[in-house]
């Protein structure tokens, strides 16, 4: 079809654009290449059919989107699943490793860490108290 009828460069943009969704969305579908007139004698069936065909392709990107933050979500929980027993498994180890150790390596081992690393109950009691800070939560 000739985009000669058209007057406006607008129209001439529409009438493209159009034929470019009706391709792009039609090889989404998997189907051939759906033709159709796009001129002030387009029939109101033809205007429906597009309408569903592009309802169909987005209906299937939005499917395939969720797979995907699905499959993404998934892999998200598993990798917390592990950090969290990770994190169990280390908290442990810390807390055997202090208990085995004698009170000289425990002090020796603190006065090497900075302030900020000791939590209060760990930090000798002439030691300075780190800053509070305000606002939201450290997450």
């Amino acid at each position: 079809m000739s985009t000669g009828m058209y007057q406006s460069p607008m129209e001439v943009a529409v009438y493209q654009l159009h034929n470019f969704s009706i391709s792009f969305f039609s090889s989404l579908l998997g189907g051939d290449v759906v033709s159709v007139k796009l001129d002030n004698s387009a029939s109101g069936a033809s205007v429906v059919a597009i309408d569903n065909k592009i309802e169909q392709a987005m209906d299937l990107v939005k499917n395939h989107l969720m797979y995907a933050v699905r499959e993404e979500v998934e892999v998200l929980k598993e990798q917390i699943k592990e950090l969290l027993e990770k994190n169990s498994q280390l908290e442990r180890e810390n807390s055997l490793l202090k208990t085995l150790a004698s009170p000289e390596q425990l002090e020796k081992f603190q006065s090497r860490l900075p302030a900020e690393v000791l939590s209060p109950e760990e930090q000798s009691p002439g030691a300075a108290a780190p800053a509070q800070h305000s606002g939201g939560s450290a997450v």
